[in-house]
């Protein structure tokens, strides 16, 4: 490969984007010169020749030395307001609770140093005729330490919402029975209740279902917002219909918005929510109407170019000559909001010290709302993934994009701060998909193979801070999912930053594929889990189940996979035994019965701050709610439990599990 220009590779080092990354096998590999400058295109930095690079290194020259509008800082920090801020000028802080300081500058090489003062929160800086926000945030999140000094370390578990059922439900899991499972849980000693994501999804066309690419991850699920119309052949289905079940909500909840159009508190409500929740509701207006009327055109990037911009004269138009349907999805997200909220309060209300964790998804459906109305903010042309490795030597494209760092800083982290508030409103915690997204993504310009991409790394430091900041505001502790390859040194600042980490049953053994380590030894700062909504439950990895899925679906090597299960079987049970958590000859590979009480029994003493339980494994169920890498050929996101919310854990064997792990739990403190 020919010796990158001199230049480009500059502004590939301004811009975040790395030009070369290591492999599973710690061998480097090169971006290429032509992939390199695609990216760079889409994140608004022309690099088609020399000159075009030497005009976005000038404009990021004039960015770096202006105030950007918003600043993040540590409680006692120094921080550079930028160039263009005189130094020996007065320089005033207003505090969010309204105090007024004066603060003295001092001169530095990124421009004047300020010193933040020791209150967290948003504050505002003035300095002649510059001015900005600073953000102080604290060192850590909220933690579950911060709940009570005494409490015993506390448990949960973690449902699909979609998969609950209650009767009347119309065929979906909606936030009636999310409350009921959450009393539920409580009654069994539940902390916790860990969600799926519950972000906004495409009302017009309800086939597009996963919860990990959604519309936007500001604004809620209005298909699980509770109706009176019953649905029972859609409510007897062991696998959810969504066409026909998206297409019965919305019918009943227009039904139930016309009786409530005028309601005071709704309109109070929106009044409140700003332009964010207009252009959504917009969004969704106009969606549905090009919906029907060209017959599919899903992407806004493909609408009439009139309509691709949320601020143009014809989009007024539009949501002026459509004003009631505007309201009604306008409508619909209060309803949202209103139903998590009763989840919430009731878990609250039965006695969990957490109730709610949230699930918030690492990107957004390019095709959607948020990136509709956040075009500046979004990585509009990319999507992210992951680059080539062993199990996967094409690299993977999740279909999905995120967030621009550009575009983040130019706006002051608005829609960052926007999509963490969202996420805190109605729960006492949140889970962060992909952790290490605050720290970098791989992108890959859409059309292009995953293996054309690269590393974009992101304002880690302002991120985290951010993070940190709405934390303790919303009083939510963090979650971030850190399985996989992280970036140097950042599993050290999750735990600073009191980011509790996931340690998963299946991968807490030795990295040659060794034994299973002991629960003592489990991270602290984390939360102990026996699987994920990805990965096999107890049962199905017991049996088998996922080996025989990827032979179904024409993966080869099932003999060697059987006869390699059959070993980790038993070093499983032989760590089990260790533990205390099982006893006697280990079961056969057709008997996962014993495995599983015995798996939550060992998980459950672990030395994590928390532990969550997926249902699946409660209940002993075969089948995970997701495959990876499949679409059509597993039923992925449309499994639904086998009994009603209020009975689900009823059963003596179910019942038993949880007051083992109860116990356990309360004795570890």
């Amino acid at each position: 490969m020919s010796a990158l220009p001199e230049a480009l590779r500059t502004l590939c080092e301004r811009a975040g984007v790395q030009i070369g990354w290591q492999d599973v096998f710690s061998r480097h590999h090169e971006v290429a010169e032509s992939d390199l400058r695609a990216i760079l295109g889409h994140l608004g930095l022309d690099a088609g020749d020399d000159d075009a690079i030497a005009a976005s290194l000038a404009r990021l020259d004039r960015e770096t030395a202006s105030s950007l509008p918003l600043l993040t800082a540590d409680p006692g920090g120094r921080v550079a307001l930028g160039r263009d801020v005189d130094p020996a000028r007065p320089c005033r802080l207003t505090l969010e609770d309204g105090t007024t300081l004066e603060a003295t500058l001092e001169p530095g090489p990124d421009g004047a140093i300020l010193t933040a003062p020791g209150a967290i929160g948003y504050h505002v800086w003035a300095c002649g005729e510059h001015s900005g926000q600073l953000a102080v945030a604290p060192h850590r999140c909220f933690d579950i330490e911060d709940l009570a000094s005494d409490r015993h370390r506390p448990w949960g578990l973690a449902v699909q919402l979609y998969s609950l059922r209650r009767t009347g439900d119309g065929g979906v899991g909606d936030y009636a029975a999310l409350a009921g499972f959450a009393r539920e849980a409580a009654a069994h000693g539940a902390d916790a209740l860990a969600i799926s994501p519950v972000h906004a999804q495409f009302s017009a066309d309800p086939d597009r279902f996963s919860p990990y690419a959604p519309s936007s991850r500001v604004m809620f699920n209005v298909i699980h917002v509770a109706t009176q119309t019953a649905a029972p052949a859609l409510e007897a289905l062991d696998l959810i219909d969504w066409p026909a079940v998206g297409l019965d909500r919305m019918a009943a909840l227009r039904s139930q918005f016309a009786h409530a159009r005028q309601a005071p508190d709704f309109m109070a409500w929106r009044e409140s929510q700003g332009v964010a929740l207009e252009r959504h509701a917009i969004f969704e207006a106009l969606h549905e109407h090009l919906w029907r009327q060209q017959g599919g055109s899903w992407n806004w990037r493909d609408w009439p170019e009139p309509f691709r911009t949320p601020d143009s004269p014809e989009i007024a138009a539009f949501a002026t000559e459509h004003a009631d349907e505007v309201s009604f999805h306008a409508w619909a997200q209060y309803q949202a909001g209103l139903g998590l909220a009763a989840a919430q309060g009731a878990a609250r209300e039965a006695g969990m010290s957490i109730g709610l964790i949230s699930d918030l998804a690492v990107g957004t459906d390019p095709g959607g709302s948020h990136c509709w109305s956040h075009q500046q903010e979004s990585l509009i042309g990319l999507s992210i993934g992951a680059p080539p490795d062993l199990l996967q030597p094409d690299g993977q494209d999740w279909g999905i994009t995120a967030f621009s760092p550009v575009g983040l800083r130019r706006t002051g982290y608005r829609a960052f701060i926007e999509m963490l508030r969202a996420a805190m409103a109605h729960a006492g915690g949140v889970r962060i998909d992909h952790a290490m997204g605050l720290s970098r993504l791989w992108v890959i310009p859409q059309g292009g193979k995953s293996s054309q991409g690269a590393y974009l790394h992101f304002p880690e430091t302002d991120m985290l801070r951010l993070l940190r900041l709405e934390s303790v505001r919303n009083r939510a502790i963090v979650v971030g999912e850190d399985l996989g390859t992280l970036p140097d040194g950042f599993q050290a600042r999750m735990d600073e930053g009191a980011i509790n980490g996931m340690r998963v049953l299946w991968f807490e053994r030795d990295a040659d594929g060794g034994g299973f380590h002991a629960p003592s030894i489990w991270s602290h700062e984390a939360a102990a889990m026996t699987s994920t909504h990805d990965l096999p439950t107890i049962c199905g990895w017991w049996l088998g189940h996922d080996i025989e899925w990827r032979e179904r679906l024409g993966d080869g090597g099932g003999d060697h996979q059987r006869a390699e299960r059959d070993r980790d079987r038993a070093q499983l049970w032989s760590a089990m035994l260790a533990s205390g958590a099982a006893n006697g000859p280990r079961p056969p590979g057709w008997d996962a019965y014993p495995v599983v009480a015995a798996a939550i029994a060992h998980t459950a003493r672990a030395a994590c701050h928390l532990m969550l339980l997926t249902v699946e494994d409660a209940l002993a169920l075969i089948e995970q709610p997701n495959l990876p890498g499949t679409t059509d050929q597993h039923p992925n996101w449309r499994r639904r439990l086998p009994r009603p919310v209020g009975h689900l854990l009823d059963e003596s064997a179910t019942a038993a599990r949880l007051a083992v792990l109860d116990a356990l739990r309360r004795d570890a403190r």
